[in-house]
């Protein structure tokens, strides 16, 4: 990896996936009720309006839902350099218990063995310059995620045009969030609560988990007009044993493996790129656009992606991008909020 996955007979550039998105609709807070959001079910060319709450109703007894099960870290500290500059500071993620690689924000970027004081009280020194990012060094003797709990703020995406408030720190996670590492959620299990799936259980929909740390980088713009030269950013995740047969056993009963979220579906597939999904743990730097080879996803359960980004590319393979624009056309028609907060879609894979 690195591959480009794109068909020999065309190659889909940047501006196909491009498509103009009313301000209004980007949704800056989280609904009062996470299953009241609303879901486009997409099952080839059918479209249905309905509420996420009535997800049970598009699965069948035997399907497989794989949650991702990350949580994410207090990746946003302000301080100041010794200099007395201003500095905000955005982990990308932890490289064990006292470093991080980390996207600085300055006025000027600080130097390698320079040092930060975050938030009043934590020492940092820059260790390195790392491409876009800086490595940096917590000086102190507590763990760096616990540091993290403790002084950081919830770091919300770019497109929403306001502060992180207490409240975030509960919504900006999944109700299952376990393992801690992301520095954005994996928006589409946002929408589940402990009464959503424990009616799916009792529907006799089974579950599983892969974890996939979401990196900074997924907000990154592809600046690129030829795809086939962007180079994705790097997200360790882990597949388990566990997960692999729990595919095996909805395989081998008829069922579908329903992907919650891109971030899940590129695990499983990172998981099976040799063509066999395997128990495995590392950095995957898939790229998804059309022409991938799906090996393990059925289904696919997604918030609405940013214009010309990598997300919208992964839909597009997944459902059609013939069919994902007709899809975007009739959201933004219907008023759907788009983005983290937003709602969301069930999709289809598309055959062939």
């Amino acid at each position: 990896m690195p591959e480009s996955h794109l068909p020999h007979s065309h190659l889909p550039t940047l501006s196909d996936f491009d498509y103009d998105l009313p301000h209004e609709l980007i949704a800056q807070h989280p609904l009062a009720d996470r299953a009241g959001s609303r879901l486009l079910a997409v099952r080839g060319e059918r479209l249905e309006d309905r509420l996420f709450r009535e997800l049970p109703d598009l699965l069948r007894p035997g399907d497989l839902l794989v949650f991702n099960d990350t949580r994410v870290i207090h990746a946003r500290l302000h301080g100041e350099k010794e200099s007395g500059g201003r500095v905000e500071v955005l982990i990308e993620r932890p490289l064990g218990p006292h470093e991080a690689l980390a996207q600085v924000r300055a006025s000027h970027a600080p130097r390698p063995g320079s040092r930060l004081l975050l938030e009043g009280t934590l020492e940092v020194r820059v260790t390195a310059r790392d491409g876009e990012f800086h490595r940096l060094r917590f000086l102190h003797e507590d763990d760096l995620l616990d540091l993290l709990e403790r002084h950081g703020k919830v770091p919300l995406p770019p497109y929403i045009e306001r502060p992180a408030t207490g409240a975030d720190a509960d919504r900006y996670q999944t109700v299952y969030a376990r393992n801690r590492g992301s520095v954005a959620a994996p928006t589409a299990g946002l929408h589940f609560d402990q009464p959503l799936l424990d009616r799916l259980r009792e529907r006799g929909v089974e579950s599983a988990t892969v974890t996939l740390h979401v990196g900074a980088g997924t907000f990154q713009p592809v600046r690129v007009e030829d795809l086939t030269q962007h180079r994705m950013h790097r997200e360790r995740y882990f597949v388990p044993e566990l997960t692999v047969d729990a595919v095996g056993r909805a395989r081998a009963r008829g069922g579908r493996v329903v992907a919650v979220g891109t971030t899940t579906l590129r695990a499983l597939e990172s998981a099976a790129i040799e063509g066999t999904l395997t128990a495995c743990s590392g950095d995957t730097d898939l790229f998804v656009t059309p022409g991938f080879a799906f090996r393990v996803v059925d289904a696919l359960i997604t918030n609405f992606h940013l214009p010309r980004s990598t997300l919208l590319m992964l839909v597009s393979a997944f459902a059609g991008a013939d069919n994902i624009r007709r899809v975007y056309a009739h959201a933004i028609e219907r008023r759907y909020r788009f983005f983290s907060y937003g709602d969301a879609m069930f999709l289809e894979r598309a055959a062939g």
